[in-house]
């Protein structure tokens, strides 16, 4: 079982900066994919970025070049930078990890989600 701790959300201003924080913690052998998403009321969840065990990033096209995506494997947490924020950025963000447990079964969690607004 692995549990999910997010941080970092809030309320700025519109080209202002936020960090997001996600620190897994629990039982497993490791954690592989980290990923972000985020969902708009009456929207469709939509991966925003992800990071492999061997730091490989993907960005979403709306989000390239604003936001980075990192993790510290050492301490299981993937955090999501996020610069220059638009209005339409606003969302709740998940974080989503896939992990190998020790019985090496792979696993998806997800957290309960932090709430990002942007003001124009």
């Amino acid at each position: 079982q692995v549990q999910l701790e997010e941080s970092g959300g809030g309320l700025v201003q519109a080209g202002g900066s936020l960090r997001l924080s996600c620190a897994a913690s629990g039982s497993f052998f490791r954690i592989d994919d980290m990923r972000w998403h985020r969902q708009v009321p009456g929207k469709q969840r939509e991966l925003v970025a992800s990071i492999t065990r061997y730091s490989m990033t993907n960005y979403a096209d709306s989000v390239k070049g604003r936001f980075t995506i990192s993790r510290d494997t050492a301490k299981n947490t993937v955090y999501l930078r996020m610069n220059n924020l638009k209005p339409e950025d606003t969302a709740v963000y998940y974080c989503n990890v896939r992990s190998l447990s020790w019985g090496s079964r792979s696993e998806e969690y997800w957290g309960q989600g932090t709430q990002v607004t942007v003001s124009s």
